[in-house]
């Protein structure tokens, strides 16, 4: 199979029949055989039924229904379970990523060679209150992954070889940094394409103002296991040792003080008890390095979701 098009949506009834019809259009004037995963995330509306529907006049259609919402991450994760295409297209399901850069996305994996292409809407029409913060995540994650080639990290519009997405972890909120976990699974040719943005033509934005304090907070979260999520004793481990050592030296200077210049006082001065907490700290930072060393990645069930409904 070429193409393996996965479109997570939460109430979207209005767009879902204009988006297959123009999936199909693209597909069928290419020939590209393909199939259309549809990962309706617990939505409140009619939208099973109208996939259900789509699917019955169109056999490349499946359909994945949650019992509840779990969020983008958790439908971008099973979807990419249940993807068979050499070529894994993402897009959302609210019609304004446009199928007709699918193409294109597709010869980028297929002739450039590239492991991931994101795509880069280089003119938004987002309101200022989702546009802002957008631009400072994306300054920000450039700035701590290295990924210093893309400008739009969080654009729904991406397409990937199928090894890249059988072999990333996307959980949480982290759907955001997904070129990110590429890169920490080792597919280093990351690609970008400016794409059509387009207005939204059904619906209201699913942009929330939680997203001002989560997308800090998961950028924190993925540079930290990225680079410690194997070894965090690496990290609790050095942040132990340098606060040991600093308690340790304000400590001997103190012993000293007291031995040899008979000084008084010492367990009254600011110094003293500095050190103890210092110590305390860094024997603290060890044992946690050592218990995350025990439990790091071995959660159960924490990609597991309850599936209601499927369609082919």
């Amino acid at each position: 199979m070429d193409i393996s098009i996965v479109v997570p949506l939460f109430n979207e009834e209005e767009s879902l029949p204009e988006l297959e019809a123009w999936i199909r259009k693209v597909m069928d004037t290419n020939r590209y055989s393909y199939e259309v995963i549809f990962i309706d995330d617990g939505s409140k509306d009619n939208s099973w039924k109208v996939i259900e529907k789509i699917a019955a006049n169109n056999p490349n259609v499946k359909g994945i229904k949650f019992r509840r919402n779990y969020g983008k991450s958790a439908g971008l994760h099973t979807g990419f379970e249940a993807a068979k295409g050499d070529v894994v297209i993402t897009m959302d399901a609210d019609l304004q990523d446009s199928p007709d850069e699918i193409p294109e996305l597709y010869n980028m994996i297929k002739k450039d060679g590239y492991d991931l292409v994101s795509g880069w809407k280089q003119k938004r029409y987002d309101p200022l209150s989702k546009t802002i913060p957008t631009k400072i995540y994306n300054w920000a994650t450039r700035k701590m992954s290295g990924i210093d080639n893309l400008h739009d990290f969080n654009c729904g519009l991406k397409s990937y070889k199928n090894d890249v997405v059988k072999s990333i972890e996307v959980y949480g909120e982290m759907h955001r940094y997904i070129p990110v976990l590429a890169k920490w699974a080792g597919f280093t040719k990351i690609g970008e394409k400016v794409v059509q943005h387009q207005a939204r033509k059904y619906g209201v934005t699913k942009f929330g103002f939680e997203r001002f304090i989560n997308g800090p907070l998961d950028l924190l979260s993925i540079s930290f296991v990225g680079k410690f999520g194997k070894r965090p004793m690496h990290f609790f481990g050095t942040m132990g040792t340098i606060s040991f050592f600093i308690g340790f030296l304000l400590l001997l200077y103190l012993s000293y003080q007291k031995i040899i210049d008979n000084t008084t006082g010492i367990a009254e001065r600011p110094l003293f008890f500095l050190g103890m907490l210092a110590t305390i700290i860094g024997t603290q930072l060890f044992l946690t390095g050592f218990i995350a060393e025990l439990v790091t990645r071995n959660a159960p069930g924490r990609n597991y979701y309850q599936i209601q409904d499927t369609i082919n």
